[in-house]
C-alpha cells in the first residue's frame, strides 16, 4: 500500500500547491477538509484527525511536541484550525500512569471517564477548544499523523460476523484488528499495546466501529486512508449479490406521482404523531439505494437489528421503525392505501415507544440521564422510502444521511458475511454516556423557531421579504412563496446563504433542500396553492405558520372610477386569495394536530374612510373581518391574527414610480424627474410620516416585527386581532 494506486470508490482532493503554503497545523485542517469532502470516507460530524507537530512553547520559547486533534463536536469537511484542540504531548502521555494508578480503573469506569476532565490540564497555548473523547486514540499511537474515519466499506467489515478474519484477508499483515470498545482511554491503551507488539502496523480495523490508520508524513497518511477505504469497497463490490444481498425484492416502488400524492396526505399526520413530545422537521429520502433496502425481503430483519457504528445510532436511535406495508393492497374506501398505512404506523409507533422505554429501563444506570424522546427518528416504508426526523432540517438531513450509511454498511456486511449490531447495553452506554450528554449541553441553545416551518406568501419583495428574513433569524424554515418565481428563489437563496447550506427549488432535490426554499404561487388559483403545499410538505414534512403578505392596489382612473374587472381582481387577491391559502391549509393543520398560527396582512385603510381607493379600502375591511371569522372557525388549534400597515412605501411593490409621482403631485410635494425611485419614495414616506403621531416613516421591518410577534409563541393567547403598525394614525383608532 506504500505506492498510490488508482482509486475507484473514493475521490482524492489533495493539492500539493495548496498544502505547501500551509503551516504543519494548518495542513491538518486542510487534510481534514479533503477527507470530509467525500461522504464515502466519513459522515457528517464523524471521524477524527490529528497531527503531532513542533510548536514554540509560549512560556519557555523552546520547541515542544504538540498534538493537534479535532475538537469535540467538529466536522471534518468544514473544520478550520480553531476547531482543533491542542495538547502538550508530554502532559498527555503523563496521564497514562495517573490512570493506571487510579483505583478501580478499566473500561467504562468512572476512573476512565474522569480522565477526560484531565485533558484541559494538558492544553497548549490556552486553546479553548474542548478535546474529544477520541484524543487518547491519537495521542497514544506513535505515528505523527493519524486518521480515524467512519467509511461505509470498512464499517461493513467491522460489523460483519467474520470481521477479524476478513481484515486479515483483505489488508494482509499491515492492518490489524481490535474488538469493539467504547472510545476513550482504554481503547487508546489497547491500540498502543497492539502497535507495540506489531510495530509494522499501519492501521487497525476497529470492531463494529471504523478505521484508524497512521503515517509519519501527512500526505502519506491521507493517501493511505483513501487506499484502505477503496480496497475495502472493491472487495465488497466483488462479493455483492445485487438485489439478493438483501434477500431479493419483496415490494415495488410506487411511481413518483402516486408516491408524492400519498406523502402529501401522510406527512402532516405522521409529523403530528412523532411530535407528541418534541416538534420535528422531516426529510424524505427516495434514492435508489434506500428503495432497494426498504423494498427487500430482509429489510425488516436487518432494521430490527439496529445500527452498528456509534455515530449512526446517536442520530438514528437504536433502530428505525419499519412498517411492513403493501401498497398494492387497496380497497374502494382506501384507494391509495393511506388508511391502512396510517393504521400500521399508529400501532407501530405505539409499539416502538414501548420498546424504547423497555430498552431504557433494562439498560439504564443509577446516574443515567432521563429517557429521551421515545419516538423514532427514522421511519421506513416499502414502496415509499425513508422519512427522517430531526429538530431542524439540517439534523433531519444528517439523520437521513446516517441511515443511508447504515444501509450501505448492512449491504456490505451481508455481501461478505452476516451483519451484526452492537449489543443493546453497549448501544445504550454510548447513547446515554454522561460525556455525550455533556457534549449535548455544550451546544448553543436552540433558536426560538428552529423547529418551525413557515410559509411566507409574498416573500419576493417588501414586507414579505422582510418577514422571511426576520423569522429565519429566529431559526425558522422558510417557504418563500411569490407570484414571481425569480423573486421567491432570490429570497430563498439569500436565507440559505446566511443560515445554512443547501437551497432547494421546491419540487426538486427534496432531500437536498436547506433552511429555505422558493416556490411559485398564485393565491387566486387553488391548484397553484395545492402545488405549493405539496412542495412544502415534501421539503419539510409539515407546516406551523402561514403568513400572507401578498396584496394589490389597483389605481383608479383620473375620474376615480374602477372597472368591474379591476374591482374583482382587487377582492380576488386581497380577500379571496388570503382565504384560499388558509382554507387549503386547513385540513393539513387539522391532520397534523399541532398548534399553529396564521397571520394575514390587511391595512388601516380598512377602517379609515377616504377618497380615491374605494376598492382597495373595502377589500381590506373585508380582510379584517375575514381574520375574525377564521379565528373562530379554526380555534382552538390555530390562532389567526393580522397586521394592518399604513403607507409602507420603501420596498413595496404597491408603490411603483408612477404611483409615487402621482401621490407627490397630488400632495404638491416638489420633486424632479431626474430623482431616483428611492429618493422619490423617501420624499413620499417622509410626507406620510408627518401625518402620524410618531412622525417616523413606516418600514417593512416595522411590519415584520409585528408579524413575528403574532406568529411566535409570544402571542400564544392572542387570536382574532388586527394590530395596526401605522406610526399612530388617530383616524384608525379603535371605534
Amino acid at each position: 500500500m506504500s505506492t498510490l494506486k488508482e482509486l475507484t470508490f473514493v475521490d482524492r482532493h489533495w493539492d500539493d500547491s495548496v498544502a505547501e503554503k500551509l503551516s504543519p497545523a494548518e495542513r491538518l485542517a486542510y487534510r481534514s477538509n479533503c477527507l470530509g469532502a467525500d461522504q464515502r470516507i466519513t459522515n457528517t460530524g464523524g471521524g477524527n484527525t490529528s497531527s503531532k507537530v513542533l510548536e514554540k512553547d509560549p512560556l519557555t520559547g523552546e520547541e515542544t511536541e504538540v498534538l493537534w486533534v479535532k475538537g469535540s463536536g467538529g466536522d471534518l469537511r468544514t473544520a478550520k484550525l480553531e476547531n482543533f484542540a491542542s495538547l502538550y504531548m508530554s502532559k498527555l502521555l503523563g496521564l497514562i500512569p495517573v490512570y493506571e494508578n487510579a483505583p478501580n480503573n478499566g473500561p467504562k469506569t468512572p476512573a476512565e471517564d474522569n480522565m477526560v476532565g484531565q485533558f484541559p490540564h494538558c492544553t497548549f497555548n490556552l486553546n479553548p477548544r474542548a478535546s474529544s473523547i477520541d484524543t487518547p486514540l491519537h495521542g497514544f499511537l506513535p505515528a505523527r499523523h493519524v486518521d480515524h474515519m467512519h467509511p461505509n466499506s470498512v464499517i461493513a467489515i467491522a460489523a460483519c460476523d467474520r470481521s477479524k478474519e476478513l481484515t486479515a484477508e483483505i489488508f494482509g499483515d499491515e492492518i490489524g484488528w481490535v474488538p469493539w470498545l467504547r472510545p476513550g482511554f482504554e481503547l487508546g491503551l489497547m491500540m498502543k499495546r497492539e502497535v507495540d507488539a506489531n510495530p509494522s502496523l499501519k492501521g487497525l480495523v476497529m470492531g463494529q466501529h471504523g478505521l484508524i490508520n497512521w503515517a509519519d508524513d501527512d500526505k502519506e497518511c491521507y493517501d493511505l486512508t483513501l487506499q484502505l477505504i477503496d480496497k475495502a469497497a472493491a472487495y465488497i463490490e466483488s462479493k455483492d449479490k445485487g438485489e439478493q444481498t438483501f434477500g431479493g425484492t419483496k415490494y415495488e416502488t410506487l411511481g413518483e406521482e402516486k408516491r408524492n400524492g400519498l406523502l402529501v396526505e401522510l406527512l402532516p399526520w405522521l409529523r403530528g404523531q412523532v411530535c407528541q413530545q418534541n416538534k420535528f422537521v422531516g426529510t424524505v429520502e427516495t434514492r435508489d439505494a434506500i428503495m432497494r433496502f426498504v423494498n427487500s425481503k430482509d429489510a425488516q430483519r436487518l432494521a430490527e437489528l439496529g445500527t452498528s457504528c456509534p455515530d449512526h445510532f446517536l442520530r438514528t436511535k437504536i433502530k428505525p421503525l419499519y412498517v411492513d406495508w403493501d401498497a398494492t393492497k387497496t380497497s374502494e374506501d382506501d384507494p391509495n392505501g393511506l388508511k391502512s398505512l396510517q393504521a400500521m404506523l399508529e400501532s407501530g409507533l405505539e409499539q416502538y415507544r414501548k420498546d424504547y422505554a423497555a430498552y431504557y429501563e433494562a439498560c439504564k444506570h443509577d446516574n443515567s440521564p432521563a429517557m429521551r424522546d421515545p419516538n423514532p427518528t427514522v421511519i421506513l416504508i416499502p414502496g415509499v422510502g425513508m422519512i427522517a426526523w430531526g429538530k431542524d432540517k439540517s439534523e433531519s438531513r444528517v439523520t437521513a444521511e446516517f441511515y443511508n450509511c447504515a444501509v450501505e454498511v448492512m449491504r456490505g456486511a451481508e455481501a461478505i458475511g452476516n451483519y451484526i449490531s452492537l449489543p443493546k447495553q453497549e448501544a445504550f452506554d454510548i447513547e446515554y454516556w454522561l460525556l455525550e450528554e455533556a457534549k449535548l449541553k455544550r451546544k448553543p441553545p436552540e433558536k426560538e423557531m428552529s423547529r418551525d416551518i413557515v410559509l411566507v406568501v409574498g416573500a419576493g419583495n417588501g414586507i414579505g421579504k422582510e418577514v422571511a428574513h426576520r423569522l429565519a433569524k429566529e431559526g425558522a424554515h422558510i417557504v418563500c412563496a411569490d407570484l414571481s418565481t425569480e423573486a421567491a428563489e432570490k429570497t430563498a437563496s439569500e436565507l440559505s446563504e446566511i443560515y445554512g447550506q443547501g437551497i432547494g427549488v421546491a419540487g426538486t432535490g427534496i432531500s437536498g433542500c436547506g433552511p429555505a426554499i422558493g416556490a411559485t404561487v398564485d393565491i387566486t388559483n387553488r391548484d397553484s396553492i395545492r402545488e405549493m403545499i405539496q412542495q412544502t410538505l415534501l421539503a419539510y414534512g409539515g407546516i406551523d405558520r402561514v403568513i400572507v403578505t401578498a396584496g394589490v392596489f389597483v389605481a383608479p382612473e383620473r375620474d376615480g372610477s374602477l372597472s368591474d374587472d379591476k374591482w374583482k381582481f382587487t377582492f380576488d387577491v386581497n380577500v379571496r386569495g388570503s382565504y384560499n391559502v388558509v382554507d387549503e391549509f386547513r385540513s393539513i393543520l387539522k391532520s397534523q394536530g399541532l398548534s399553529a398560527a396564521v397571520v394575514l396582512t390587511t391595512s388601516v385603510n380598512g377602517v379609515v374612510g377616504k377618497k380615491g381607493s374605494v376598492a382597495y379600502d373595502t377589500s381590506k375591511a373585508a380582510a379584517n373581518h375575514l381574520v375574525r371569522e377564521l379565528a373562530i372557525e379554526m380555534a382552538p388549534l390555530v390562532r389567526v391574527n393580522a397586521v394592518a400597515p399604513a403607507t409602507v412605501v420603501a420596498g413595496s411593490t404597491m408603490f411603483p414610480r408612477d404611483r409615487v409621482i402621482a401621490s407627490l403631485t397630488k400632495y404638491d410635494i416638489e420633486f424632479a424627474e431626474s430623482e431616483s425611485d428611492e429618493e422619490l419614495r423617501d420624499k413620499l414616506a417622509n410626507f406620510y410620516a408627518k401625518r402620524t403621531l410618531t412622525q417616523q416613516p413606516i418600514t417593512p421591518a416595522d411590519q415584520a416585527e409585528a408579524i413575528y410577534f403574532l406568529a411566535s409563541n409570544k402571542s400564544s393567547k392572542t387570536t382574532g386581532q388586527i394590530i395596526n403598525v401605522d406610526g399612530g394614525l388617530h383616524e384608525a383608532f379603535l371605534r
